[in-house]
């Protein structure tokens, strides 16, 4: 098992799905966690409890508007203030489906700045402190979308093809800091395809609608479209990737874009 006792790992979108799965995975191997999200009080608390729980050396809730970026950068102030983030994991994301001709101005700008903006203002602020220290890792939750595309999601596939970009630039830009004993500085993409999580929801309920089928036909249908492994993955499964990725092992599997798509990107 990876130990990153004394490192402290940033989760963006953390309340809840593959954030909280990637949590609960670091927060099992010592880290500290810096939990992020949309949630009220309650649930903040909640979760911060469960991450400690998990073996967590610590677990607080920080702030910040992911489509501002002068939330961002408080947000990463604060964390600083608290540690600074040894490990970025820029989960957050948001999604919304329909015809390019169709798609309003608003949400284009919103899905680009959550899902690949904020990742640049993130990675801006929190890499020259790993690099220093000589150990750091980013990485970054994209999507099969940032490898191949799919109709009615035009700003969540740009925005993440971009991203892909992005970490393959900052990947190249810190590849020689630190060293095989420290871990050095590495970014990486994971890139999961059809995954159970409250974000493909609107998905399913729309293909029960159309098909007129109850839920898990509607699933099936959705796998056999796109996963040829006919499998959905688990956030825990995407949690076990990203803590490997942060063992010093890893020091040389740098700007990679891992897939976990039951074979949907080699088709």
């Amino acid at each position: 098992m990876t130990d990153l006792t004394g490192k402290t790992a940033l989760v963006t979108g953390s309340v809840q799905g593959i954030g909280l799965a990637i949590a609960e995975t670091l927060a099992g191997a010592g880290a500290r966690i810096a939990v992020h999200g949309i949630a009220g009080d309650a649930q903040i608390e909640e979760v911060c409890h469960h991450l400690r729980k998990k073996g967590a050396a610590d677990a607080a809730f920080f702030r910040g508007d992911l489509r501002h970026p002068t939330q961002i950068q408080d947000l990463m102030a604060a964390v600083a203030a608290w540690g600074g983030a040894d490990i970025l994991v820029n989960n957050a994301g948001i999604q919304h489906t329909d015809w390019l001709s169709k798609l309003p101005s608003d949400m284009w700008e919103s899905i680009l700045s959550v899902n690949l903006s904020a990742a640049f203002y993130t990675m801006q602020a929190a890499m020259p402190e790993m690099a220093n220290r000589g150990y750091g890792r980013v990485i970054n939750i994209a999507s099969v979308h940032g490898l191949v595309a799919s109709k009615q999601k035009a700003p969540y596939v740009a925005a993440k093809h971009g991203l892909i970009g992005l970490s393959k630039t900052a990947a190249l830009e810190y590849a020689s800091r630190g060293d095989k004993a420290k871990g050095g500085v590495t970014v990486n993409c994971i890139c999961p395809g059809w995954t159970n999580t409250a974000i493909i929801e609107p998905q399913i309920k729309e293909r029960m609608a159309a098909l007129g089928v109850d839920r898990e036909a509607a699933v099936a249908d959705m796998l056999k479209d796109k996963q040829p492994s006919l499998r959905g993955s688990e956030p825990a499964e995407i949690g076990a990737l990203a803590l490997w990725l942060c063992s010093p092992v890893a020091h040389n599997v740098v700007g990679a874009s891992i897939p976990v798509d039951g074979g949907w990107t080699v088709q």
